[in-house]
């Protein structure tokens, strides 16, 4: 799993074009749906803090998990110029350890995908089911195969801002169903110059079996499964999935 080194400095430079607000209110929505009123939530993988910041400053009690403690690093400083107090825990989330428990668990923006191991997928499931508490949601979205194999596939993408850019080969390996980005990032320093530094990006597929598997075998299920940020239903091109998980019993109580 790749702990973003250079990409930490630019990656909401970069990340401009991602609508964190859209899909705020659609989590706000879900909640809502839902019959969620959470009071604490913990991001996985929650990078620079760009959806764990603004559920912050809405009153709840957030708690940010990340591999990478130069994303944290970012993150507390976003935090400290709002006047925020995060908490902020650098783990593995198929190791997650934390004293406490949540009325939410969310992983957003491809985090899971960044799981390319075996059994690595049920090890996280695993993780949140030790934190999720009884009537809690957990709410994580997937890149799907359709956008690693149709979309990103054998390409090379190009981006330009004033004091950085990158380059992204991209290329997609159908039989082991691993996608590797492979980066190379052109950072302005103080003197001028740009220092390039490269790094590799792996993400991996996973199938509806897959997942549907994983979280029985942790005793959650699916409550409902939508193509990306809307309400709805995956098709065959969906590029991005969103799943809401509950525990078993919830199914049960309320027939």
């Amino acid at each position: 799993m790749s702990t973003y080194h250079a990409f930490a400095a630019v990656y909401d430079l970069f990340m401009g074009e991602v609508d964190y607000e859209g899909w705020l209110r659609h989590i706000f929505a879900l909640w809502e749906k839902f019959g969620l009123q959470p009071k604490t939530v913990i991001d996985l993988g929650c990078g620079t803090g760009s959806i764990a910041l603004p559920l912050a400053k809405a009153g709840l009690d957030m708690t940010g998990v990340d591999l990478s403690a130069e994303m944290l690093a970012e993150a507390e400083h976003k935090a400290r110029a709002e006047g925020l107090s995060l908490r902020w825990v650098c783990q593995d989330m198929t190791e997650l350890d934390l004293s406490e428990k949540a009325d939410c668990i969310l992983s957003l923006c491809d985090s899971m995908n960044y799981l390319t191991e075996e059994g690595q997928l049920q090890q996280a499931f695993q993780s949140v089911a030790r934190h999720l508490r009884p009537k809690g949601l957990f709410i994580f979205d997937l890149n799907t195969e359709y956008q690693f194999r149709e979309v990103l596939g054998q390409n090379i993408f190009a981006s330009a801002e004033e004091d950085a850019a990158y380059i992204w080969e991209n290329t997609y390996d159908e039989s082991e169903k691993i996608n590797e980005y492979y980066v190379s990032f052109f950072i302005e320093q103080e003197n001028g110059l740009y220092q390039r530094i490269e790094e590799c990006h792996y993400e991996r597929a996973y199938s509806m079996e897959e997942i549907e598997e994983g979280l029985r075998v942790c005793g959650l299920e699916l409550a409902a499964v939508y193509d990306g940020y809307t309400f709805a239903q995956p098709g065959e091109e969906s590029q991005r999935l969103l799943f809401v998980v509950r525990w078993k019993t919830e199914r049960e109580e309320h027939q």
